[in-house]
């Protein structure tokens, strides 16, 4: 393009903001004046650095770097720019505008990937957010890096390519030289390749069933007993059970760990359902998201799968309380000064924790030191509303020494029968049921409005909730919540209606409410 005193080249790029990618178009314009580069539109360091790496990617790779003044504008000026996927777009666009060649082809590819010194193409964050993004902006392709474009030929519509090095995209534009197709991987089913399985756990017949509830409703589960009794063998057995990912969950994973931990899916999408422990020294930024710019957290990160926290008091209270939102809502919202990002956070929760500080309360033949008061601050460090939005409380006793060399209990692939069969009852329940802008898929996330048309409950049933209720204190949360575990409990079973035993069954599942004595 022809301007006043030199040429203008336009490509076409991303900006990644949260997990989605934001049209750049990147403007290279060379004018008679000093030799100089300058790079506007509000780029950050790894932005503006890019311009020792295109000078040296563009002299390895046979092209002069302008020697006259150069200005870069990214397009809009107001988002900001962060990263080094813009290395590749730049140097084409210079190229073009140096050279005063048209490029038929530039304006209809978005360029994506870090350039090395000697010109090669590296992978960056994001590629398939960025995918994503030149399809909605109506793009014919995107060029990225070999590594990257294997994972992005999956999103469809969008036609993926492969590229090495700089030269090699140059003639691509040229129409002198083709350049590969993507090709994705195989989605063949995956569920946990951790080499674990619920048949190592012995004993613990309740919490096992509990677990099996969990995984039918997506329910979030706190494990409550003393050290050693099996907490975490369970909550780590739990993607075992859990159905496959559906190519919808693999691909919403898939754009998260793009963003966060891009190596992740160099080889394709995600395959088994992410399983996320954080340590308890975890930030709040680290457990929900954020920083400058925003990066998903753990929450986000353990998205279609599990989110484990163990010894979960000693969590931070603030990082606790952030969880509040994704758990209710299955999203993580962040409002910064330059917008709002938000992350997908569906998650199936599990925290575990001790039932008193030193572990021992209510284990048989072992004496616990605790005073009450003691016992309670330590609870206290978990607060009511966030307990309330935990589903089920079970309580794992220690189990004995003679009881672990007992038969082989029940494996993996069989419960994940019965919760494959009980997810399916309620996909076809809640089928074309949406709230907050997404479809409802399980019975934890069935919301208030919805409960007396989906978890209808019987005279029977409704007795014998009411009978609970007015044995202790239930909230309003609390009461809705056992009517949706009641309803995974019936689907579990086959049953239609909620009948009194399912009802008796959720009720059970309140061992912290019981022992804290606010519930029944």
């Amino acid at each position: 393009m022809l301007l006043c005193g030199g040429v203008t080249a336009i490509a076409r790029s991303g900006a990644i903001v949260g997990v989605e990618a934001r049209p750049v178009r990147v403007e290279a314009h060379v004018a008679n004046g000093l030799p100089g580069m300058h790079i506007v539109g509000l780029p950050e360091a790894s932005v503006r650095e890019s311009q020792a790496r295109v000078k040296a990617a563009m002299a390895n790779t046979g092209y002069s770097f302008p020697q006259r003044r150069t200005i870069v504008n990214l397009a809009p000026a107001d988002l900001r720019k962060g990263g080094t996927g813009f290395d590749l777009a730049i140097a084409v666009a210079l190229v073009a505008a140096n050279t005063g060649e048209d490029l038929p082809s530039l304006r209809r590819w978005s360029l994506v990937g870090e350039l090395g010194l000697d010109g090669r193409i590296r992978s960056v964050a994001g590629a398939l957010p960025q995918a994503i993004g030149a399809r909605l902006a109506g793009l014919e392709g995107i060029v990225l890096a070999q590594d990257d474009a294997r994972a992005a030929a999956a999103i469809e519509g969008i036609r993926v390519v492969a590229a090495s090095r700089l030269d090699d995209v140059v003639e691509f534009l040229r129409g002198g030289r083709n350049l590969p197709d993507a090709v994705a991987p195989a989605l063949a089913e995956a569920a946990s390749d951790t080499g674990v399985d619920l048949a190592d756990v012995r004993g613990q017949g309740p919490a096992r069933r509990a677990l099996e509830v969990a995984a039918a409703g997506g329910h979030a589960t706190l494990l409550v007993g003393p050290p050693g009794g099996g907490k975490t063998m369970l909550a780590r057995r739990l993607p075992t059970i859990l159905p496959p990912m559906s190519f919808e969950e693999r691909i919403e994973a898939s754009v998260i760990w793009s963003v966060g931990h891009p190596a992740a899916i160099r080889r394709g999408l995600l395959g088994a359902r992410p399983f996320r422990a954080p340590h308890h020294t975890a930030s709040d930024v680290g457990l929900v998201g954020g920083g400058s710019p925003p990066r998903p957290g753990e929450v986000s990160l353990a998205h279609a799968g599990v989110l484990f926290l163990d010894e979960l008091p000693e969590f931070r209270r603030s990082a606790l309380e952030a969880l509040r939102q994704p758990l209710e809502d299955g999203f993580v919202s962040l409002v910064r000064a330059s917008g709002r990002v938000v992350f997908q956070s569906r998650v199936t929760l599990v925290a575990a924790m001790n039932p008193c500080p030193c572990g021992m309360a209510g284990s048989p033949g072992e004496r616990c030191g605790c005073t009450q008061e003691a016992t309670r601050r330590y609870r206290s460090r978990v607060s009511g509303p966030l307990l309330d939005r935990i589903d089920l409380h079970i309580g794992v006793p220690a189990v004995p020494v003679r009881d672990l060399g007992g038969a082989t209990a029940e494996p993996s692939a069989n419960v994940r029968r019965r919760v494959e069969a009980a997810r399916e009852r309620q996909r076809m329940r809640l089928c074309g049921v949406r709230f907050l802008g997404r479809a409802i898929e399980s019975n934890a996330e069935i919301p208030t409005h919805l409960l007396d048309s989906h978890c209808a409950i019987g005279p029977a049933a409704r007795r014998r909730l009411d009978a609970a209720a007015e044995a202790g204190s239930i909230s309003a949360r609390s009461w809705e919540r056992i009517r949706k575990v009641a309803r995974t409990v019936a689907d579990l079973a086959g049953a239609e209606e909620i009948g009194p035993e399912h009802v008796d069954e959720a009720v059970a599942y309140r061992w912290m409410d019981r022992t804290a004595g606010r519930e029944a």
